[in-house]
């Protein structure tokens, strides 16, 4: 049912997103969702919690992401009690874990929907508001792939596209495959109709998404229209499929797992042109002990050895990854082999976590916990070295040309430097000078060249202006999506994979989309 249908003006929303890269996904659907439904974004001016609707997309894996959540909906209840009729919804793999305690814990909520169903929301809404009583609806498994769903995608030229969703693997520490259920893989045609689809209208970057893309291939039919199951190549098929889409400028995935990490995907990488050299990898832990009671089924040379061979293939690739610090049971001989793992790869950059309990995984029920005390002064020895690693590795760049494509919201001090910012290939960040004449100056989603004059930890810095500024049809999307009637503010959802960068507020969380 149209929000316009019961007032002239359409009601507003807000969406809070918390956790990993398809949890950024699913709010694009679950915007889409809300204005095909008649409801508009609220705009920028507005003050927090005087939308209409205040969704939260919510996280599981880490222990303050229930602290956080119940934080942001005790806020709101003043808020809420002022404005009867103001909406809060709650949803993501929170949602699915607590599902009818959210309401009994903060009674203001009026829907609580899961992963599975976010198709659900619009409905769910207006139910609550007709029957005036909280809606909590899950379902355990899912209704609708997200990509079936509408779409308000927050860049013009750049985009996410899921190739599956949920997860096979046991790790102990994460909670993510009972909240996502198993993987379910879409088919190649499908995923190649919509990267062309998007391509069509302007986008030029996209990334593969899944909690495990290179596990890809569990069961569809193939490009050649066959069925089968269990084909270990799909993924490297459909990133030599991504190849030959035209227009299609830069391919980024995210993210693998060691254990399927096999070297027709780094074949498939190095001789693809549009398939960007950087990877993401998580370690989690360099210690053999530590990993076999984690259960990821890899060891530190073999997860070295995937290291090794990409770089052979692709001498300038950044590899990042994920890190846990003081998992049950680690001794400091465990976290000296993290370490020395961490130093081998020469890591471009990295998310660190101190570990945290998550009831309902194997992790939580171990013995050894390790002392807070302890986990913190180890998770402050391990900035110290992955930050030296990224910064070795950024100066290695000093004096040297790269390709940037230009974005919004990349720069928080754009405006005050003169500067503009992008992705370098390898996506590491660089804030290049730019001229002041608007007519010079690239628009977001287009593309120059660029030197490097200095290197910082998370950043690079070009002050030597651009060459070879190519204007493309993702700045032609971007313009025009300017010249458009402003019918909403501010962005509520950030884009943002695993980045050569400064780790975004909330960095995705070490069990959910990053292998």
């Amino acid at each position: 049912m149209s929000t316009t249908t019961q007032s002239s003006v359409a009601r507003t929303y807000q969406i809070r997103t918390h956790g990993c890269q398809m949890n950024v996904h699913d709010s694009e659907r679950l915007a889409g969702l809300l204005e095909g439904a008649g409801y508009v974004r609220a705009g920028d001016g507005e003050a927090d919690g005087a939308a209409d609707v205040v969704v939260f997309n919510t996280c599981a894996v880490r222990e303050n992401a229930d602290n956080k959540l119940y934080g942001s909906l005790g806020h709101l209840l003043p808020t809420k009690q002022a404005r009867p009729g103001m909406q809060i919804a709650v949803g993501g793999c929170l949602a699915q874990k607590d599902t009818s305690a959210i309401v009994e814990r903060a009674p203001w909520v009026d829907v609580v929907f899961g992963t599975h169903n976010i198709g659900s929301l619009p409905v769910l809404l207006e139910r609550a508001r007709i029957e005036q009583e909280a809606q909590v609806e899950i379902a355990e498994a899912l209704q609708h792939f997200p990509s079936t769903l509408p779409t308000r995608r927050e860049s013009p030229y750049a985009a996410w596209v899921s190739i599956s969703v949920g997860c096979n693997n046991t790790c102990t520490f994460c909670i993510v495959p009972a909240l996502r259920g198993r993987e379910v893989d879409r088919r190649p045609g499908d995923i190649l109709r919509e990267i062309e689809t998007l391509v069509a209208q302007g986008v030029q970057e996209v990334t593969l998404l899944g909690q495990n893309v290179n596990a890809y291939g569990t069961g569809f039919t193939d490009f050649e229209g066959t069925e089968r199951f269990g084909d270990r190549q799909a993924f490297a098929k459909l990133l030599r499929a991504c190849g030959r889409i035209e227009g299609l400028e830069r391919v980024r995935f995210t993210s693998p797992h060691p254990k399927d990490f096999t070297d027709d995907v780094i074949e498939a990488m190095a001789e693809t042109p549009n398939v960007m050299p950087q990877l993401h990898m998580p370690l989690q832990s360099g210690s053999d002990r530590v990993l076999r009671e984690m259960r990821r089924s890899y060891r530190a040379e073999r997860y070295l050895g995937i290291i090794d061979r990409v770089r052979q293939a692709m001498p300038e690739a950044a590899i990042t990854t994920d890190i846990i610090v003081g998992f049950p049971g680690e001794t400091e001989e465990d976290f000296a082999a993290t370490l020395e793992v961490a130093e081998r790869a020469r890591f471009a950059s990295a998310f660190t976590f101190q570990y945290s309990t998550r009831p309902g995984t194997p992790a939580a029920t171990m013995g050894d916990q390790v002392p807070k005390e302890v986990v913190q002064e180890r998770y402050e020895r391990l900035l110290e070295v992955v930050n030296r690693l990224a910064w070795d590795g950024n100066r290695e760049w000093e004096g040297r040309e790269v390709e940037v494509m230009f974005a919004s919201g990349e720069g928080r001090k754009d405006s005050a430097t003169h500067r503009m910012s992008g992705r370098a290939r390898d996506n590491r960040l660089v804030h290049v000078a730019v001229p002041s004449d608007e007519a010079l100056r690239p628009r977001p989603g287009d593309i120059a060249r660029t030197v490097i004059t200095h290197a910082a930890p998370h950043h690079l810095n070009a002050d030597g202006g651009i060459t070879d500024l190519r204007r493309t049809r993702g700045g032609d999307a971007w313009q025009a999506r300017q010249a458009q009637p402003e019918k909403t503010g501010a962005p509520a959802v950030g884009l943002g994979m695993p980045s050569v960068g400064v780790p975004a507020p909330l960095p995705p969380a070490e069990g959910c989309a990053v292998g």
